[in-house]
């Protein structure tokens, strides 16, 4: 009998998913940007991004990108909380929570150590692309010496 590929083609799908968020707030300029693997923690959700906005128009910036990037990746969304000055955005999108924050609210609820027993994902690698390699010239003479 053969296994389903289900649970990997969700698994892939919300890699990517994740790394297009993280990248969207990496280029949207949020602070104090991480995310954490909590699906052993969690029956809820996969992995959380934590994020600091600078300010209240920052934090709309923030919210306006992530909408963006979950619509156009066709992301399954449960949920949304955000109020205006609330200083505290949630987006629920199955797999994975996105929390943006003023600082002070960061510092406040410091969901970080909430969820100590989480796995770290370090950001640099979900922001890195993926190398490709270089094509040789066809024009490029062999360095080989005749015999």
């Amino acid at each position: 009998m053969k296994k389903s590929s289900a649970p990997k083609k969700t698994a892939s799908k919300s890699l990517t998913l994740l790394k297009m968020l993280v990248r969207a707030l990496d280029g949207k300029k949020a602070e104090d940007l991480r995310v954490l693997e909590v699906r052993a923690q969690s029956s809820i959700t996969d992995y959380l991004v934590l994020a600091t906005g600078t300010s209240e128009p920052h934090l709309r910036a923030l919210r306006i990108e992530m909408e963006k990037v979950l619509d156009s990746a066709g992301a399954r969304i449960v949920g949304v909380e955000s109020r205006p000055g609330s200083g505290w955005t949630v987006f629920d999108a199955f797999d994975i929570m996105v929390h943006l924050f003023t600082a002070e609210n960061r510092e406040k609820y410091r969901l970080d150590l909430l969820w100590r027993d989480a796995i770290d994902i370090p950001v640099a690698g979900l922001l890195e692309e993926r190398a490709v390699p270089k094509r040789k010239s066809a024009t490029r003479k062999s360095r080989r010496k005749a015999p």
